[in-house]
């Protein structure tokens, strides 16, 4: 029986996968658990391994060919079986899924029979004359506007590395009579005055740069964060927490051995008021609400590329030691590119900390599916009142957006202010600590 191997929808969010390396050539035998081709998402790089045994008949995407989440990828079967026309396009597998919005960032992704998605593991060369490149060469390429073609391989059978390309980028250019400066006359004639209400389209200067493509991740942030202000109603609620208390506890837990960041109290803390106040940790259509049950944290990380939102399950049932061990690796895994699905998705709630970074205020999108997020500012040493005198305190301010359709501004403040409360109470976090 042909079997077809569909390409995999890794995370709730992802419509499309690029299929970046086949490791199976069509005639070769297939068993249950080989990985047949590699395929990149705009998070992470995944192998795709086979639940049918046979031979792989028919190779129907190519490499660097981008599908979307089911499409077939290729056929497997006993040799000689008769495989479905492919004319001209990729085909679609039809996967029957329960009734639920698109823009439910929790709903469960459709089950994928025929292949399943593996931790990653390094690509091999591809065959023939096709470019045998990395996939992380291949990124960095892209994301650099450097043709690989150009460049000579030194990995195994020419295959072309990421230190190939960090090499052709560093080589110096060649040298080229200069071109002569355009004169006013070779310029672009200057378009008529648009009216101040108008928006016209982006014309270069002849004296810019050479345009480059954003990245893979950077087109998949802007095209959700596009959907989520376009289409949400949002508003911000701030205010300011003293932190002081706070700050003495933190290094009095790391002369006793115990080493926990300003983000491990913010986390805790908002974990616990989500537990408070279920309707901010809720999402809505607009139409009807879905009630999470369990706290699922967001913790967005910065990349070279752009970020991800690694996710901290049950937030609000771990310790404060607990969280602090969660948050390291899943950041430590954002950076190596090892997180799996699981690990970036189905989050109920995020955090935007940006406090390390000298800033005093700022707010955030709501990711989608979520119907609020926490902007975390830095810690200021600031002039306040204290008692009848003026005293020097740690402030933090932390911005809550929220959707409208489902927080209102009295439940906003409401959160805000019981968080507040809780970053406040030192002594609720000391006695976390010294009971486990």
């Amino acid at each position: 029986m042909v079997h077809p191997i569909l390409m995999p929808k890794p995370g709730q969010m992802t419509e499309e996968c690029t299929l970046v390396a086949w490791l199976k050539q069509e005639g070769d035998v297939v068993a249950k658990g080989d990985v047949l081709f590699e395929i990149e998402t705009d998070k992470s790089n995944m192998d795709v391994e086979a639940f049918d045994e046979g031979v792989l008949l028919k190779r129907v995407v190519q490499e660097g060919e981008t599908v979307p989440v089911n499409a077939v990828c290729a056929y497997v079967g006993q040799p000689g079986e008769a495989i479905p026309d492919v004319p001209g396009g990729t085909v679609v597998a039809t996967v029957t899924t329960a009734a639920a919005p698109a823009a439910v960032a929790s709903a469960p992704a459709p089950t994928v029979q025929s292949a399943r998605v593996a931790p990653p593991t390094a690509a091999a060369a591809t065959d023939g004359a096709r470019l045998r490149i990395s996939p992380r060469a291949s990124r960095l390429a892209a994301d650099s506007g450097i043709d690989p073609r150009t460049i000579a391989g030194t990995g195994p059978e020419g295959r072309i590395t990421e230190r190939d390309v960090k090499a052709a980028l560093a080589a110096p250019p060649a040298v080229a009579a200069p071109a002569p400066a355009p004169s006013i006359a070779q310029r672009p004639a200057a378009a008529p005055a648009a009216p101040a209400a108008v928006h016209t389209a982006f014309v270069p200067d002849p004296e810019d740069g050479e345009p480059r493509k954003m990245s893979r991740m950077r087109r998949v942030i802007a095209e959700r964060l596009t959907l989520s202000a376009t289409t949400v109603p949002q508003f911000t609620v701030t205010v300011a927490v003293d932190m002081t208390r706070i700050l003495a506890l933190r290094t009095e837990f790391k002369a006793a051995g115990t080493a926990l960041t300003v983000t491990d109290f913010i986390v805790s803390a908002t974990a616990q008021t989500l537990a408070e106040f279920p309707d901010v940790n809720s999402f809505t259509d607009g139409a009807s609400v879905w009630p999470r049950r369990r706290v699922h944290m967001g913790l967005a990380v910065a990349l070279p590329d752009g970020l991800v939102v690694p996710v901290i399950r049950d937030a609000d049932h771990l310790s404060l030691e607990a969280l602090h061990a969660r948050a390291a690796e899943l950041a430590a895994g954002a950076r190596n590119g090892t997180l799996g699905p699981d690990d970036l998705t189905g989050s109920t709630f995020t955090i935007s900390n940006l406090g390390m970074l000298g800033v005093d205020e700022f707010s955030a999108i709501i990711n989608p599916g979520e119907s609020a997020i926490l902007a975390v500012s830095s810690v200021v040493p600031t002039p306040v009142a204290v008692g009848d005198g003026i005293g020097i305190r740690q402030i933090m301010k932390l911005t809550l957006t929220s959707d409208h359709r489902l927080v209102d501004g009295e439940l906003a403040a409401r959160f805000l202010n019981a968080l507040r409360r809780r970053l406040q109470d030192a002594d609720a976090f000391r006695g976390d600590v010294l009971n486990g």
